[in-house]
């Protein structure tokens, strides 16, 4: 249970104020509340799912470290992309 609530606390925070929470409120601002949020929920988990199911297949394969890494060069290439316009 320890896990899975900093697997929440993690998203949720990571997801705050981000893109999709802004799509979400224009979505829910043209069709309501309801349909927007559950929409979003169906979307979500749909991209979770694959993160999840590759996550876990990249984790069987490689070493831990070497995903803490790729990861961060990912998000620091994100990043350079985005301060240039690119993304």
């Amino acid at each position: 249970m320890e896990n899975l609530i900093a697997v929440f606390v993690a998203i949720f925070l990571a997801e705050l104020g981000d893109k999709t929470q802004l799509t979400t409120i224009a979505f829910a601002s043209k069709y309501g509340w309801k349909t927007a949020f559950i929409g979003a929920i169906l979307g979500l988990a749909a991209v979770n799912l694959i993160g999840a199911l590759l996550g876990d297949v990249i984790g069987d394969v490689l070493p831990m470290e070497l995903i803490h890494k790729g990861a961060g060069l990912l998000f620091i290439v994100f990043g350079v992309l985005m301060l240039l316009g690119k993304l």
